[in-house]
């Protein structure tokens, strides 16, 4: 099993919590489904179809933070645009303040189970092509990518201690951490999955060391990247 690795950066994102509402706030990484419909918008699936190839057994991602996590917060005019057709006649706004990822970039491990799809990512990589302009969650908050390499990928089992380079799915069964001094755990819950219908059908407990430092625990399954470390994938 072999997988591509790229970094996406930007000076801005934002992956809205779906708890939010009038001041919305921000994951600190993106989700899984967020770096699906990245990578479909590189290769120019269409976004009413393109959740079909990204199921779990069939697309697998991690993600590993390459900046601290910094935020910030950025105040928006929002216009209603549903009834007025023309700009100039706009005349009601509401200054809405949004929480904001701040010198974000991220590195993405992905495998697909069908090769045409995973040649396909692999080559606009390479020539660092898009089909559509990738982003970091908002349309304004514009990303670039970088190919870093195609790298053997080994799965290990076993319940074993390892240091997790990536963010770790978190499940207090099946993993157990061991905390360091001067590194900064932290937890959230991400969606994961949708199907066909743009649902959330799964939810994540995810874990993360805020200053891109790996995470030592116990774990059952993980997988090797030569020159990179040990991930987990989403």
């Amino acid at each position: 099993m072999k997988c591509v690795v790229f970094d996406i950066w930007g000076d801005f994102g934002h992956y809205r919590k779906f708890y939010t509402t009038s001041s919305p706030l921000t994951f600190s990484i993106p989700p899984r489904t967020a770096i699906a419909g990245m990578i479909a918008a590189i290769i120019g699936l269409d976004k009413n179809e393109y959740l079909k190839y990204f199921s779990k057994d069939r697309a697998y991602i991690a993600i590993r933070l390459m900046n601290p996590v910094k935020k910030t917060r950025i105040s928006y005019n929002l216009i209603d645009t549903k009834n007025v057709k023309m700009f100039y006649l706009f005349r009601n706004r509401t200054q809405v303040t949004f929480e904001v990822l701040k010198d974000c970039k991220y590195r993405i491990y992905f495998f697909h189970t069908d090769q045409a799809i995973y040649d396909r990512v692999k080559a606009f990589l390479e020539k660092h092509e898009c089909y559509y302009t990738p982003c970091l969650g908002l349309s304004e908050y514009i990303a670039d990518f970088e190919f870093i390499g195609e790298f053997p990928v080994r799965e290990e089992t076993g319940k074993q201690q390892v240091d997790i380079v990536s963010v770790i799915p978190f499940n207090e069964e099946n993993v157990k951490i061991m905390f360091e001094e001067n590194k900064e755990y932290f937890k959230d819950t991400l969606p994961n999955e949708m199907n066909d219908e743009r649902e959330t059908t799964e939810y994540v407990k995810v874990l993360y060391e805020r200053n891109c430092k790996s995470i030592s625990c116990v774990i059952d399954k993980f997988y090797d990247v030569e020159g990179e470390g040990a991930i987990v994938f989403l």
